[in-house]
């Protein structure tokens, strides 16, 4: 599988010969030093906010303490030339209310998620009626050796044994996407004036992290204090990882296949519609019409589409499918016929061997009819069913004109293929009414067939005549429709992995310790 990954959320955005402002994603973190105390018999309860002129965001509010460390992070978009500026509103009036820290750190293009768990062991006592009550604080480091709060868990009641609640975090909020940053995690007790007693720390890697249960992700906890006060001085307890797994909830409102289907094999079938309706080839209104001057509207769709859909095909062979027409040399209609000519092997080489696939059988089959897409749907499905382990994930691209004959059974086979792992794309070209295809879609209506309803969305429809530039600019109007064609894509494969309780694998490789043995996990 290819590494090498298109964001697809950034293609219709690039304009040749267009200036500009440069700008990059930038998280806003904030705290608070000796703050006016504002509550008679506690202290204040600090939040902060944006200006109200265009209020941005809110952090959390923090209990009883006049130096928090807000957890809730702001991302913004920092415009290199652009002055910026930003009013933080406090929840506490008065003319020298304390002091604000702001920290800004440019966000790396991390897109993972991770969900872990931990527990403690033999914690120190700090209640003096009780035992503890422990909670984390975990911190990334940053470049300049400060650092910086990314995420605290609940707090658990009289124990020294806790075992606390699984949590998801962005992998940027904990490294930015560097696997090796330091990440320091401190135990404390809860009191409920605010004023926490530290416990100790530990600090490790997400590196580490990743590696899950194992005698390795057992941690010391230390209070330096104490380690410097006593000879004798072991630790504060411990604190042992139950688990970890990279999880993708956070990127179902992605519109990029960047991160979800980089360890699926993409398997893209392309159907091109061959039926008289489309008119005959050989006449400049054709929508085959093969002109030598420009692209008709079902070759500029391929190219769009495909383009991008090929970059997640490690071998970049493509099964390219005609339906609708009489084959030579007797004239057999055909619904699923080979575009190359050779039904045992379809595979043409890249979407420039689509293409050249495409103008020969222009020249050699009669578009005839009538429009079925069934048995299209159902020669993709075959291969389907056959791989359903999330290692496989299959890409049916349909252009048509849209005048389609076999809708009971279309809609019977999508409602098949819907528990399936694939997606169907239909570009439509050419001026006709779509109302067959919006259907198909079943954005509004989820689609069914005699009683029973599709299990997911799995088609996307286009009508490529609302992408056509009339200044001409084709590279943008094609770009901007590959965009859409493929913004459900993620959603629609997250969707059959989380149905079918598929997870991934954690992203960064192995970890073993200097010196120690490679482990093998059984």
């Amino acid at each position: 599988m290819n590494n090498t990954f298109i964001n697809m959320a950034s293609i219709g955005d690039f304009e040749t010969l267009n200036a500009s402002i440069p700008a990059t994603k930038v998280e806003i973190t904030v705290s608070c030093r000796n703050l006016l105390d504002k509550d008679t018999f506690s202290k204040s309860d600090p939040s902060k906010t944006h200006p109200p002129c265009f209020s941005f965001g809110r952090t959390e509010v923090i209990d009883n303490t006049l130096n928090p460390d807000f957890v809730r992070k702001f991302i913004l978009d920092y415009f290199f030339e652009e002055r910026q500026n930003i009013r933080f509103d406090l929840g506490i009036q008065g003319k020298k209310c304390g002091t604000i820290i702001v920290k800004a750190e440019e966000l790396n293009n991390c897109r993972e998620s991770v969900m872990m768990q931990f527990c403690g062991n033999k914690l120190d006592k700090k209640d003096f009626f009780g035992k503890s009550d422990p909670f984390l604080v975990f911190y990334r480091s940053n470049e300049d050796s400060t650092f910086t709060i990314c995420h605290k868990t609940e707090v658990v009641k009289n124990t020294l044994n806790p075992v606390w609640q699984a949590f998801k975090i962005p992998v940027r909020a904990l490294c930015n996407g560097d696997y090796d940053r330091t990440i320091k995690v401190e135990v404390y007790d809860w009191d409920r004036d605010g004023s926490h007693d530290f416990i100790g720390e530990f600090s490790t890697s997400y590196r580490e992290l990743s590696r899950g249960q194992s005698q390795f992700n057992v941690y010391e906890v230390i209070n330096p204090k104490k380690k410097g006060k006593k000879k004798k001085y072991l630790n504060s307890g411990t604190v042992r990882q139950l688990g970890v797994y990279v999880w993708w909830g956070e990127l179902i409102n992605e519109s990029s296949l960047q991160f979800c289907l980089r360890r699926t094999q993409i398997n893209f079938t392309v159907a091109i519609d061959f039926t008289a309706s489309n008119g005959n080839p050989a006449q400049p209104t054709s929508l085959h019409y093969m002109s030598p001057y420009h692209l008709n509207a079902y070759a500029m769709a391929l190219k769009a589409v495909g383009g991008i859909i090929q970059d997640y095909d490690s071998d970049k062979m493509f099964p390219a499918l005609g339906f609708g027409a009489k084959l030579p040399p007797d004239g057999r209609i055909s619904h699923e016929f080979a575009l190359n000519g050779n039904p045992q092997n379809p595979y043409c080489a890249g979407i420039e061997g689509v293409m050249e696939a495409y103008y020969q059988s222009l020249k050699s089959v009669q578009l005839y009819g009538p429009t079925n897409f069934s048995p299209i749907v159902n020669h993709v499905a075959r291969y389907a069913a056959s791989v359903k382990d999330g290692s496989q994930y299959f890409v049916l691209l349909i252009i048509t004109d849209g005048v389609i004959s076999d809708m009971a059974q279309t809609k019977e086979s999508i409602v098949n293929a819907s528990c399936l792992p694939m997606s169907i794309i239909i570009v439509g070209v050419g001026p006709a009414e779509f109302d067959a295809m919006v259907e198909l879609d079943g954005d509004e209506v989820r689609i069914s067939s005699r009683g029973r309803y599709a299990e997911r969305d799995i088609v996307q429809f286009v009508p490529f005549r609302d992408y056509i530039d009339r200044t001409g600019n084709h590279v943008l109007s094609m770009a901007r429709l590959a965009k859409d064609v493929l913004a459900e894509i993620p959603n629609q494969f997250l969707s059959y992995m989380k149905t079918r309780g598929i997870k991934p694998s954690p992203a960064p490789p192995p970890y073993t310790p200097p010196g120690q043995p490679l482990q093998t996990q059984i």
